[in-house]
């Protein structure tokens, strides 16, 4: 809404002409690249950009999509399951991108105010990490105030107990789990807020491949459970960063 406003006020205070303030506005929507339609009014529509999913695309589509967004509006950007060609690329045209290759996030941190709430992003094993921190660096440029607690699965779960302060405390928290995926309910068991929660692809054969603990949490006994699909760590975060806004707002 930012956007708007500044060529409206412009607009009327005559620094910029009605010609230009309609040409200014028709680029707050829709921008052709010809292998892609960006879409600049999401940002006004859901209070954050359009994120990129850089895998199935070129490197040179990818980084294209995220020059054009780093260079349209004053928000952060994210591209997500992103390597480092896609980053060499980008880097030429938006040099404060960064890359996490964890993750495999592209990044730009622009826009955020001093982060506010809090978020738990919980991982079982250390295997889970790169699912973990795509949750995390996600709700981070949502705005949340985001806590990593990580290694703390059942295997171990005496390891839970000594971060117990810091899940009571977060606002929502994503648990995120591979093999048969029961730190979920051990977690939604113990905290009064909602837990979104993250199945991966680790484990041996009868993991099938994430499957086993998406159902595993799909099937929870504990209450307040939300899933997302297989390691869907973007998809977490998000929803995550947008239940922490709610709570400032509310």
């Amino acid at each position: 809404m930012k956007d708007y406003r500044e060529i409206l006020e412009a607009v009327h205070h005559h620094r910029m002409s009605v010609d230009e303030g309609v040409e200014s506005l028709r680029h707050l929507d829709v921008e052709d690249l010809g292998f892609a339609q960006l879409d600049h009014h999401r940002s006004v529509r859901q209070g954050f950009p359009e994120v990129v999913y850089c895998e199935g695309k070129t490197p040179a589509q990818s980084a294209a999509i995220l020059a054009r967004l780093a260079a349209h509006g004053q928000g952060p950007v994210l591209g997500t399951r992103a390597n480092e060609r896609v980053f060499e690329l980008v880097k030429e045209s938006a040099p404060s991108m960064q890359y996490d290759p964890l993750s495999r996030t592209v990044f730009l941190k622009r826009g955020i105010s001093s982060p506010t709430g809090n978020v738990a992003v919980v991982c079982a094993g250390t295997s889970d990490l790169p699912v973990a921190e795509e949750a995390a660096i996600t709700a981070e440029l949502m705005g949340a105030d985001v806590t990593r607690i990580t290694d703390v699965g059942v295997a171990g779960i005496h390891r839970l107990f000594a971060h117990l302060d810091t899940l009571y405390k977060s606002r929502v928290l994503v648990v995120v789990a591979g093999m048969e995926g029961a730190l979920v309910s051990v977690v939604a068991g113990l905290v009064h807020q909602p837990v979104i929660a993250v199945p991966t692809s680790v484990g041996y054969g009868t993991n099938f491949a994430g499957v086993t603990p998406l159902l595993s949490m799909l099937n929870s006994c504990s209450s307040g459970v939300g899933v997302v699909n297989i390691d869907n760590g973007f998809g977490a975060g998000y929803l995550a960063g947008m239940i922490n806004r709610m709570g400032i707002s509310a």
